[in-house]
């Protein structure tokens, strides 16, 4: 998109019933402020069309065979769009539990073969990798089946129903333990808990802004407006093991986890607003919780699938639907700085930084940096000056030319995926096993904190005989 040169240096003269009109320095300022908006609006909008419609790469003849378990509605964003762009992926099948709405997805979305089970999809040698994006209820079978089938595993998050599934999971012996044994063995299945977030370059560069060991707190926010969901969606249903910090808090608990660089000490305080008369007490609507991690710092949640509120007028507009962005902000303990040129006095600084929209960062993000400087008497404490400096990042692929800024977070965990499925290292970044468990482990810690039950494990045994579950895909 092109727009004309705004760049003047002479006042230019305007008429309006017969009187000139000086346009000033502030006017150019925003003329030339206006035009940068609107080349960053045409940018992100191209980058974002582009994001949706991503260009069909031609596939090598060794692609890996991809096969859909659950007609799922996170499917497209989550492995149809970004198999479309990668050589080594091909989706081959789908199986759901209603056979006329697999053929029906089957035609929508171009996949050529529709099993009549998630059984006779496991049992097809021409599948390589099977994503499982069914009910979480149903994760820990269906993954376990197809590692048992001998199948790669992208499985949705969160992993498992509740930490002990985890661990029997991800501690099978089918499963490569590491990224590092990965790349070493190709022998050993792959199987990735698709925490899609942490693979986009822009989460590594707001991590790589941060320094654990300094975190004072942080706190990680997401939030769904009220009404988005309908009562009778599965996240709300306790048997499917749903819940709000299962879904919109796992992203989180992760968050926190990252940022950290630590698995907590304890969950201090947890709250869960369950859902209304009626509806299903063992499910949270919003979902807010304290732990306290090893450096001393506190790290805290606040995760709500029916958010109201925040507008001027509070009597009158409390009830609204809330609309906020994903955001996750760390603010670091204060920092002294002794400057030679400073007689009795100390430099003083309190780095921020936050991330806007991080579970949705291939959209739109921004990665702020704020510190305040204070200059103070070493004596008294006085303040003698203070300032604030601010930066702001954006970042869409991988310095290294890994990727591409059309690249989505689940084109960027495909891509690593298949890292290491082939045994290659790519980007580096991966989420091993035991991570999975700790993520879970966490997870439970604040469910009973807050006095709620569990999520049901499954009653799937792995030495039993492999018949059919009646599912909801």
């Amino acid at each position: 998109m092109s727009l004309p040169d705004v760049s003047i240096t002479e006042p230019i003269s305007l008429h309006r019933t017969g009187e000139p009109i000086r346009l000033t320095d502030l006017d150019l300022q925003a003329a030339q402020a206006a035009q940068a908006l609107m080349i960053s609006f045409a940018q992100w909008a191209n980058r974002n069309w582009r994001s949706l419609r991503p260009v069909e790469s031609a596939k090598k003849p060794d692609a890996l065979r991809l096969g859909l378990l659950g007609a799922s509605k996170i499917a497209p964003f989550a492995a149809i769009l970004p198999a479309k762009s990668h050589p080594e992926v091909i989706v081959a099948a789908v199986a759901a539990r209603d056979p006329e709405r697999a053929q029906a997805y089957a035609k929508l979305h171009g996949i050529p073969i529709v099993h009549l089970s998630y059984q006779a999809l496991l049992d097809d040698s021409a599948i390589d990798v099977v994503y499982v994006a069914l009910p979480i209820s149903l994760h820990y079978e269906w993954a376990m089946k197809a590692l048992k089938a001998g199948k790669h595993v992208l499985l949705e998050k969160p992993s498992t129903s509740n930490a002990s599934e985890a661990r029997t999971l991800f501690r099978n012996p089918l499963v490569a333990d590491s990224a590092e044994t990965i790349v070493h063995d190709k022998a050993s299945l792959v199987i990735l808990d698709a925490v899609h977030v942490r693979f986009h370059p822009a989460w590594q560069k707001f991590l790589s802004l941060i320094d654990s060991s300094t975190i004072a707190e942080a706190i990680s926010t997401h939030h769904l407006p009220k009404g988005s969901l309908p009562d009778d969606d599965i996240r709300f249903q306790y048997a499917l093991s749903g819940g709000c910090l299962m879904d919109f808090g796992s992203y989180n608990v992760q968050t926190l986890r990252q940022v950290f660089g630590a698995e907590p000490i304890e969950c201090v305080e947890a709250n869960a607003r369950r859902m209304p008369a009626g509806l299903d007490k063992n499910i949270d609507q919003a979902f807010a919780a304290t732990w306290r991690f090893p450096n001393g710092g506190s790290g805290s949640i606040v995760s709500d699938f029916a958010a109201t509120g925040g507008y001027p007028l509070q009597w009158l507009t409390k009830g609204l639907p809330a609309f906020k962005l994903p955001m996750c902000s760390v603010r670091h303990r204060e920092k002294i700085i002794q400057r030679p040129d400073l007689q009795d006095m100390e430099e003083a600084i309190t780095k921020t930084v936050i991330f806007w929209n991080f579970t949705f960062a291939s959209i739109w993000h921004r990665i702020d940096v704020v510190e305040e400087h204070f200059l103070r008497h070493t004596a008294d404490g006085r303040i003698h000056r203070k300032w604030v400096d601010k930066e702001y990042f954006k970042q869409y692929k991988y310095t290294d030319s890994h990727g591409d800024d059309t690249w989505t977070t689940y084109r960027y965990q495909l891509e690593q995926f298949v890292n290491q499925v082939r045994g290659r290292r790519g980007s580096g970044v991966w989420i091993d096993g035991e991570d999975s468990i700790r993520q879970m482990e966490m997870i439970d810690q604040a469910y009973q904190k807050a006095g709620m039950l569990l999520r049901p494990s499954s009653s799937y045994k792995d030495d039993q005989h492999e018949g059919e579950s009646i599912v909801r895909s």
